[in-house]
């Protein structure tokens, strides 16, 4: 298998990438436990007790066949833009504060984003346009998410993705989000004590929001809308976002006001100082 060289670090890599070659953040390697099909995705995300060794074992799952093929088809084939760099080409894990107080939710990692740079929401429109307004709030330390060696931090905030594979068509199947589901349980587990409000980016990640806090919600389902809110009894708030896709963002459904909106609302409802500016 060919290598080409990481635009940030110029280090080789095969495309997709192996686990434990030097990837910039790479939580696993070679020996790390790699779950096969539903079960054991159950399995070994009931049994994790740190994001360290979560983020390792969603970074090599290999559960859903039709996933796995379009996620590595897509780091070998390529974009023409990246011809020249390797894709991540494996499942997108959590990234962010481990003690967050904000979570924001998205659908799945797109093909020549996610996919591509090793981060969620990072290499393409959506991931722009997020962590720009994510900026804008004082929530990180850059207005760029490029690669995951770019040095982007944040004290606060982590982004997760419901499914954690590129998906066709930005799609995933209803079975597909079953057996990814246990890993989003495991996060939420392991973050759940510090967050005090969960952002959920579009319909797909709002009803997946549903079922991760189903148990504090009495049987209640509040309807999505950008700018809705339903109060848990523990005191975590879910929000409502329109997603920042380059359609929603070119038609003017969602603009950065909008965004920036958002966002300061989530920052007064999570109790922080007001925006950095």
């Amino acid at each position: 298998m060919s290598c080409c060289p990481h635009p940030r670090t110029g280090a080789l890599f095969a495309s997709p990438v192996p686990p434990g070659s030097g990837w910039p953040g790479d939580p696993a390697t070679a020996a790390t436990p790699v779950a096969l099909d539903a079960g054991q995705v159950a399995e070994l995300a009931t049994a994790v007790h740190d994001l360290g060794t979560l983020d390792a074992e969603v970074s090599v799952c290999r559960a859903c066949p039709r996933l796995l093929a379009w996620r590595e088809e897509v780091a070998v084939t390529k974009r023409r833009a990246f011809a020249g760099e390797p894709y991540w080409g494996r499942p997108i894990t959590g990234w962010g504060s481990s003690t967050p107080k904000i979570l924001i939710l998205g659908l799945a990692p797109a093909a020549h984003g996610g996919n591509r740079t090793g981060r969620v929401f990072t290499g393409d429109r959506s991931g722009d346009q997020l962590f720009a307004a994510l900026h804008r709030a004082g929530l990180v330390n850059a207005p760029d998410s490029v690669d995951a060696a770019d040095g982007l931090r944040t004290e606060t905030v982590r982004i997760v993705a419901a499914v954690r594979c590129a998906p066709p068509g930005n799609a995933p199947t209803p079975a597909e989000r079953a057996t990814c589901e246990p890993w989003l349980s495991a996060e939420w587990r392991l973050i759940a004590p510090h967050v005090r409000v969960v952002v959920a980016l579009g319909g797909f990640a709002w009803l997946a929001a549903l079922r991760l806090l189903g148990g504090e919600l009495a049987g209640l389902k509040p309807k999505f809308g950008h700018g809705a809110v339903a109060d848990l009894p523990s005191g975590v708030q879910l929000l409502g976002c329109y997603h920042p896709s380059q359609q929603n963002m070119f038609t003017g459904r969602l603009t950065p006001a909008m965004l920036d909106d958002i966002f300061d609302e989530v920052r007064a409802r999570a109790g922080l100082p007001g925006s950095a500016g």
